[in-house]
């Protein structure tokens, strides 16, 4: 067994990592690269292998950073079974629709200014690419081995991060493999923790927060409805960029939650997403992976999804009627790290004004609008023009849907022997702190992926 380290060797996005074992291909991941524009071109590159060489890909879950070059991958020739948990295989097209739209109305919007002669623009993929993809999903549920290849076995396990994120153990050539896909932290809301696994040969692990810890959970809910006390107080309008799936859920569950302490019912609630009511949909038909507080709070009033101001709006007018409400307004828009999507209008007509407050609940990686805002920024460009920064920026750090450098330690922990460890999915920064945390306990090898790096099992 050899793995070849292709993406999120070195950065937090684009993760995909093939694995060649008895004498079949298997690709982890196809995820696509996020970032500046000079990073996010790269996702047109060829890949580093033969699409209609691999025999099969399994996939950690359904963020875009790990699934969102996969119809690419089909395009360019991929026919293999595409392995996922069960709700990870409904999210999918949810998500890749979404990605698709997206790529076809920025290839339009190219296309107008092109001067005459000049070739088209063409987007990465279309939706029609992605209704092929689907056809050759095959979804898995948790904690049942089974052979995907002659001589190669996978099991799945809930890793805590997003709903049907999953731990991958792939055993072939008398090896085991274990990639932690992304992890949660301990008592995420909604979501059970990430299983442990005894096990290896080979460990690969994300470390997006390896060099740091988060604050406890509590403060930071807390820290939130404070937030949004001071917004009320100031007649101000609260942004929040969070991912459709996983935080965007949290965050209605918090609301829920705290209903009656933070005054919500005097809040306008906006859900600003195309895809957020089918993401709801999932999540819907999949309550039995709930933990069980989740559960209670499901069964309670009000339902997290179904609060009595919320408004979750798709069509492109609904989205722009929200600017014109200057406070009382909470909005969750799409992307996350602000790079993208309906958060980059709500932050061009709300960014300049001091009544404003930004929340930013997740990871920013480094080249998009949110990290920038995040370190500081006075002034930013949206849309091709700049914009002052009058608005007061929050970052809510623990909220993160990765767990942090204590709860890495403690995942890997779990395995017996100490096998050698690879540190995928994150920073250098943050990997080469949870390298020297990991490697001082009883000499355990632990290495950083780097893009091309081969490694035998």
């Amino acid at each position: 067994m050899r793995v070849h380290f292709h993406g999120a060797a070195g950065e937090v996005t684009g993760s995909m990592h093939l694995v060649e074992a008895a004498g079949k291909r298997v690709l982890l991941d196809c995820g696509m690269i996020q970032g500046g524009r000079q990073a996010e071109a790269r996702n047109a590159d060829p890949f580093p292998f033969e699409p209609a060489q691999l025999d099969a890909l399994v996939l950690s879950h359904a963020h875009i950073d790990h699934i969102g070059r996969v119809p690419l991958l089909v395009k360019r020739g991929f026919r293999g079974p595409i392995h996922i948990q069960d709700a990870g295989a409904d999210l999918m097209p949810v998500m890749l629709l979404d990605s698709a739209s997206l790529a076809e109305s920025d290839a339009r919007r190219a296309n107008r200014n092109l001067a005459d002669g000049e070739p088209l623009v063409q987007p990465l993929y279309t939706r029609e690419d992605v209704e092929a993809t689907m056809r050759q999903v095959q979804p898995l549920r948790y904690d049942t081995r089974r052979e995907i290849l002659p001589g190669v076995e996978i099991a799945l396990r809930d890793a805590g991060h997003i709903l049907g994120s999953s731990i991958v153990e792939l055993w072939a050539d008398g090896r085991k493999l274990v990639f932690s896909g992304d992890l949660g932290p301990k008592g995420t809301p909604i979501l059970r923790d990430p299983q442990p696994v005894a096990e290896a040969d080979l460990v690969l692990m994300e470390s997006t927060y390896g060099d740091r810890n988060h604050r406890e959970r509590s403060s930071t809910v807390h820290e939130l409805g404070e937030i949004l006390e001071l917004a009320w107080r100031e007649r101000g309008k609260v942004l929040i960029p969070a991912f459709a799936v996983g935080r965007s859920q949290e965050l209605l569950y918090w609301f829920a939650r705290y209903w009656d302490e933070w005054g919500l019912a005097r809040w306008r609630i906006f859900l600003d997403s195309p895809m957020a009511a089918r993401v709801v949909d999932v999540y819907d038909r999949h309550e039995g992976l709930f933990d069980a507080q989740a559960r209670e709070v499901w069964q309670g009033r009000p339902h997290p999804f179904r609060l009595p101001n919320l408004h979750i709006t798709e069509s492109t007018e609904e989205s722009m009627m929200i600017n014109r409400i200057e406070n009382g307004a909470i909005v969750i828009a799409g992307s996350g790290m602000a790079n993208g999507g309906r958060i980059q209008h709500h932050l061009r007509h709300g960014i300049d004004r001091d009544s404003t407050h930004v929340v930013f609940v997740g990871y920013q990686s480094e080249g998009t609008l949110g990290r920038r805002l995040v370190d500081g920024a006075k002034w930013v460009r949206i849309h091709g023009r700049d914009y002052r920064v009058n608005a007061r920026i929050h970052t809510v750090g623990g909220l993160s849907a990765h767990t942090d450098q204590r709860g890495l330690m403690e995942w890997y922990g779990h395995f017996e022997a100490h096998p050698p460890l690879v540190l995928v999915h994150g920073e250098d920064r943050a990997r080469e702190a949870l390298a020297g945390e990991i490697g001082q306990r009883d000499g355990i090898e632990v290495m950083l992926a780097r893009p091309g790096m081969r490694l035998p099992v």
